[in-house]
């Protein structure tokens, strides 16, 4: 069983902190890891490996320093690494970022599976494996939680809805997005953290010219929507002193609630 998996390398904080003057992240001093979400899918790999043989290839874009997310996909079991990185790929929306990876999935070779969580920590869209899955042509399940069986031509996975969980059979090639529930991620082995930080180690990275796209297509100029300002709300305290005797507080507070819609 040949396996994609699409990570993402993020800021290891939960608590994201807007520059006031440019509006842009704060990422300085913010150590970066792989996306939780993306951790859980490429556990989920390791296990389908394990148990139906196969190869594993991870697939990430962002900056050069995003191969460290790579090389921690290689050292808890991935046999290859691929990293999108272009200035071109730089300011792209979910729609290019999306486009972008499809084309490198393409270019990846044969697949059965496709793996990658249900969204990211520093964005919380949940749109790229399902715009992914939409390029492609392929079936898609979301918010996966368990993978109950897997055959040569179908696979059935249970999803979480808010109010319980349905139980999908879908056609292979197939893309899933999973969620933490699914499983405890290993934790990389030493020895294969030091093979992927030398230069043979199995690692390619690939910029614009080589998955056949141009600048027009991808990154900010392919972007279908575009950020024109970003700023974190301000948050003002309210209060009014109620005075008078219990019974007039009472109608007083009674007509603000009405007034606001609260009763």
């Amino acid at each position: 069983m040949n396996i994609i998996v699409l990570v993402k390398q993020v800021p290891d904080t939960t608590e994201v902190k807007l520059d006031p003057k440019t509006g842009n992240l704060i990422r300085e001093g913010i150590e970066s890891i792989i996306n939780p979400d993306d951790r859980h899918a490429l556990e989920a790999a390791l296990s389908l490996k394990e148990t139906y043989g196969g190869r594993i290839t991870t697939i990430s874009m962002g900056p050069p320093q995003a191969i460290d997310a790579i090389s921690e996909a290689l050292g808890m079991g991935a046999d290859k690494g691929i990293l999108l990185s272009d200035k071109a790929f730089a300011g792209a929306d979910t729609w290019a970022t999306s486009y972008t990876l499809g084309k490198a999935v393409e270019k990846a070779g044969p697949y059965d599976l496709i793996l990658c969580g249900r969204q990211a920590i520093d964005g919380d869209t949940a749109q790229i494996g399902p715009q992914v899955a939409d390029y492609l042509g392929l079936p898609q399940v979301t918010y996966v939680f368990e993978i109950e069986s897997v055959k040569k031509k179908t696979l059935s996975v249970k999803r979480r809805l808010e109010d319980g969980f349905e139980v999908v059979q879908c056609a292979l090639p197939a893309l899933l997005t999973v969620i933490g529930e699914l499983n405890t991620p290993r934790y990389p082995r030493v020895g294969n953290l030091i093979d992927a930080c030398r230069e043979k180690a199995p690692i390619e990275i690939w910029n614009a010219a080589d998955i056949g796209v141009t600048t027009a297509e991808v990154g900010l100029q392919g972007s279908l929507t575009h950020v024109i300002k970003t700023f974190a709300p301000k948050f003002e305290r309210k209060g009014e002193m109620i005075e008078g005797t219990p019974k007039e507080a009472t109608d007083i507070l009674m007509d603000r609630l009405k007034e606001n819609r609260l009763l």
